[in-house]
């Protein structure tokens, strides 16, 4: 396929490195200039012609000004494929604006981190037409591991917030209970062994764990150097207490959550460190 792939930062290069093993790749950046990948002048010139334009960008409001600048510049019947993370409200106004373009559109946000960007790991959650779907599915399987049509446009988005609101909630649950039983005397090892095969297993605790030293090798193990950066975090889910809010969906731990990582981002130190360095700061502080 002919791919305009739009946005080629830290999760955008690598996959646009993987497609251009095998397909015919022009990117655009308004910063980044990867090696490696032929360049456009512009996000309309890196669309123009394009089978597929692919956007991973910063925000909702940065999307839809870049669906203004390529949604013109785009053939008929190409598809527009949004692996950015967004509120659901931009994700369906770019796909209704692409319709209306005489084009196609996916909302297809991805889980698995720089890592999995890297390696061709991703798991991809789309909204969105089936037949679209069906037609991009074998750059699913270039970038990622697995791609799951979610339905509708914008329920690739519905996805991730869910996931990552659960994903925030119980890195939480699992830094507290890892002090808790610090100060209760209980070996971190035999904390791991019990919990991670019992009722309380998570992939925050099995895969991701943030103690050093347990488990499977993580960001914990490298000085909580970011796979999954706090901000990171923090952006979605505020997202999904925005879609909470508009949904009149009763969230309360995710709001905590929130509210604990907004805390750990904007007034205390944890910007630039993974999410999962909720360990040591909740180690720093006592009850109440």
């Amino acid at each position: 396929m002919k791919i305009g792939f739009i946005g080629l930062g830290n999760m955008g290069a690598p996959m646009a490195a993987n497609l251009a093993a095998s397909h015919d790749v022009t990117g655009f950046d308004t910063a980044a200039t990867p090696d490696g990948l032929h360049l456009a002048a512009s996000a309309a010139e890196a669309a123009a012609e394009a089978d597929v334009v692919i956007t991973m960008l910063p925000d909702g409001a940065i999307l839809r000004a870049v669906a203004t600048q390529i949604h013109p510049a785009m053939k008929v019947g190409a598809i527009h494929l949004d692996c950015s993370t967004v509120d659901v409200d931009s994700a369906r106004d770019v796909a209704a604006q692409a319709q209306a373009a005489g084009l196609q559109a996916l909302d297809a946000p991805v889980s698995g981190g720089i890592g999995g960007a890297t390696n061709g790991t991703l798991t991809f959650m789309a909204g969105g037409p089936a037949d679209a779907f069906a037609t991009v599915s074998p750059l699913f399987d270039i970038m990622g591991q697995k791609a799951v049509h979610c339905g509708g446009s914008g329920n690739g988005q519905a996805a991730k917030i869910c996931n990552n609101m659960i994903l925030g909630v119980t890195m939480i649950a699992t830094c507290e209970a890892f002090v808790l039983a610090d100060k209760l005397g209980l070996d971190r090892q035999a904390m791991f062994d019990v919990v991670s095969t019992s009722s309380g297993s998570s992939w925050s605790m099995n895969t991701y764990c943030p103690a050093p030293g347990i488990g499977p090798v993580s960001p914990a193990d490298n000085g909580y150097q970011p796979g999954f950066a706090a901000e990171l975090m923090l952006k979605d889910l505020n997202l999904s207490q925005m879609a909470a809010e508009a949904a009149d969906a009763d969230t309360p731990m995710g709001q905590a959550a929130t509210t604990l990582y907004e805390e750990f981002v904007n007034a205390e130190d944890g910007k630039g460190k993974d999410f999962s360095a909720m360990l040591p700061r909740f180690e720093a502080r006592r009850r109440g």
